[in-house]
């Protein structure tokens, strides 16, 4: 779907780290861009190179997580696979989530994406889906686990794995346009 310009202005943080899921960084990624948005692939540290699981895909961290401030952006995106498990022991890429959550800006996370969410104590009373595998720690963590392709609560936007990731995308597009028109 063409999105034109819609997103022009908009900056948007993306999270990556090693073993992300290839198309749950690409997908958004391109929809994204496509739509007008600046979306900045932050990591651990600037200009480190991570790859994909499946070997499809590898980015380039464009900034430091330390050296990030969610006033500069008007969204977060945490893809999944095996990255977030290493996203959340890194405490700038937690504070980044937890700056964007308690500030109210869309923040969309995917697959294993919750773990952060979780690592920042943003999920109690929050209602979500992710990979099935941590739906235990979303509820241990306080939050409604519900197995669907999307799920919209506020601010966080969740989907479950990379069949989801079209509709993960539009979901995104429509919040940060919302945003935009408020």
């Amino acid at each position: 779907m063409d999105h034109g310009a819609v997103l022009a202005g908009k900056r948007i943080v993306m999270l990556v780290e090693e073993e992300f899921e290839d198309t749950e960084l690409t997908g958004p990624l391109e929809t994204l861009r496509a739509a007008g948005a600046v979306v900045t692939l932050v990591g651990p540290t600037a200009g480190a190179q991570f790859k994909g699981r499946h070997g499809q895909a590898v980015a380039v961290s464009e900034m430091a997580a330390g050296a990030a401030r969610m006033k500069d952006f008007d969204a977060l995106v945490i893809p999944g696979g095996h990255a977030p498990d290493r996203m959340r022991m890194r405490h700038a890429m937690v504070d980044l989530v937890r700056d964007a959550m308690e500030a109210g800006k869309p923040v969309a996370a995917i697959c294993h994406g919750p773990q952060l969410l979780i690592s920042a104590n943003a999920l109690r009373g929050r209602t979500l889906t992710c990979w099935p595998s941590i739906a235990i720690d979303v509820k241990n963590a306080g939050g409604l686990y519900v197995d669907k392709p999307v799920v919209e609560d506020g601010n966080l936007i969740t989907s479950r794995k990379p069949d989801d990731v079209p509709r993960f995308s539009e979901a995104i597009l429509r919040a940060l346009i919302a945003v935009r028109t408020a």
